[in-house]
């Protein structure tokens, strides 16, 4: 792939992750906030330790401080998932642009946040104990690396069955060998149960739907909107009049 369509699909890839940043901040604002605030109120209610004032208030953390993390994480996600789509583009079957944009983001979900959700769910505050949260990120961190690595092999060894076993038998045992490989990797890695006494099962379990309809949201919009304009880069519409040669289309 020219180095100017990589350069121009990965300004479009932030571009697309910022515009999914904005739906997920919305999901975020109206759905993840009110667990986290339950949770904040139940530490708040326990705790025995007065004084100090807080150095973000927490309207400032659910409003700018929520936006600029999350647009700040859509444009990032974005540029990486378009370098990812450079990589797969024609590279893991005859799929066009926009279909390869929904794949790549439907990958990244699995491997990047809902196999890691499984294994280590999110929290809400007061949720945890601080003495294991270095270990606790570590192995999350590993979970990621894990099944990123799990999900490549996976592919690799689909196109290379696929010769042999068909295209549905081989990706049928490469995603199977994928789960079992997943499912080794749980039982192996360490599990944390750290939900305080009396805390509200509901606001844990409303705070994880949360987080993964944020996800969700996230991926679901950046595959549709980055598919739409890596189409129009790498697909351009016929020119009105001409004979079938493709409009020629500029280039970020």
């Amino acid at each position: 792939m020219p180095s100017i369509s990589v350069r121009a699909l990965l300004v479009r890839g932030m571009l697309a992750g910022l515009v999914a940043g904005v739906f997920a901040l919305a999901v975020a604002y109206f759905i993840g906030e009110g667990p986290v605030d339950a949770a904040i109120a139940f530490e708040e209610a326990g705790s025995h330790e007065h004084g100090g004032e807080e150095l973000v208030s927490r309207a400032m953390q659910s409003t700018a401080g929520l936006a600029t993390g999350v647009l700040v994480f859509g444009v990032a996600i974005g540029g990486i998932a378009a370098l990812a789509y450079c990589v797969a583009l024609g590279r893991i079957g005859r799929f066009g642009p926009r279909a390869t944009a929904a794949l790549v983001a439907l990958g990244a979900l699995v491997t990047v946040y809902v196999v890691p959700y499984l294994k280590y769910p999110p929290n809400p505050p007061a949720v945890g104990d601080p003495g294991t949260i270095g270990g606790r990120t570590a192995l999350y961190f590993l979970m990621i690396v894990l099944s990123v690595l799990l999900a490549v092999a996976a592919v690799i060894a689909g196109k290379r069955l696929a010769p042999r076993l068909g295209n549905w038998n081989a990706t049928v045992a490469a995603a199977a060998g994928f789960v079992v490989a997943v499912g080794v990797a749980f039982v192996f890695l360490p599990s944390f149960n750290e939900v305080p006494k009396g805390f509200p099962a509901t606001v844990v379990w409303e705070f994880r739907l949360a987080t993964l309809a944020i996800q969700v949201t996230l991926w679901t919009v950046f595959g549709l909107v980055f598919g739409q304009l890596a189409e129009r880069l790498l697909a351009p519409a016929t020119a009105p009049g001409s004979t079938g040669t493709p409009a020629t289309t500029a280039a970020l």
